[in-house]
């Protein structure tokens, strides 16, 4: 069985598909495993198989209790992102079909949870997931990009637990504008 909090971060992508694995252990989250999948040039059918089939043997392997995947964002190239949605779909259907749950986070998140900045560039995000999982060498770009959405999925365990975003928008801005009033009172008191 699966360890409750063992992620699974998942950067699809036609070419390469980086994923990662984390785990919370003692005070601190290690690097389980991390990698990329070389997705051979062909035909899309046999490019998105072999996504399917590359990410059912790492989940097999390394038993996440969930995934972590980002959200699409259309750019400006319509058909790219056609297509990275189709890379997409195939990494959510090995994770579905292995029983694994998905979440999804945008790449502002991935990035703000990690970097503390939402526009931070590749290397930056690549930088500060060798920091914050303490590997001795950066990871490939597209398994830093994985482990970074596995970082983000964790974190935001972490901010539910708090009773960040689970709380409604109406409820959050009570209790912000509860606190202003009470500091106001103690300066002004």
């Amino acid at each position: 069985m699966s360890s409750p909090a063992r992620i699974l971060g998942i950067d699809p992508g036609l070419n390469r598909t980086g994923w990662g694995v984390i785990e919370p252990v003692g005070g601190r989250t290690v690097c389980v495993d991390a990698g990329v999948i070389r997705v051979p040039p062909g035909e899309l059918p046999d490019r998105l198989a072999a996504i399917l089939a590359g990410l059912g043997r790492v989940i097999a392997e390394t038993r996440p209790s969930r995934a972590s995947v980002e959200k699409v964002f259309v750019n400006v190239n319509p058909q790219a992102t056609l297509l990275l949605g189709q890379a997409r779909g195939a990494a959510i259907c090995a994770a579905v079909a292995a029983g694994v749950p998905v979440r999804e986070h945008t790449a502002l998140q991935v990035k703000q949870a990690v970097v503390g900045y939402g526009k931070a560039g590749k290397d930056q995000v690549q930088t500060m997931v060798q920091r914050l999982l303490g590997l001795a060498t950066p990871p490939p770009l597209d398994a830093a990009d994985a482990l970074a959405c596995a970082l983000c999925d964790l974190h935001a365990d972490r901010l539910l637990a708090l009773g960040g975003p689970s709380m409604s928008a109406a409820a959050r801005g009570r209790r912000s504008r509860s606190a202003w009033r009470s500091r106001g009172a103690r300066l002004l008191g």
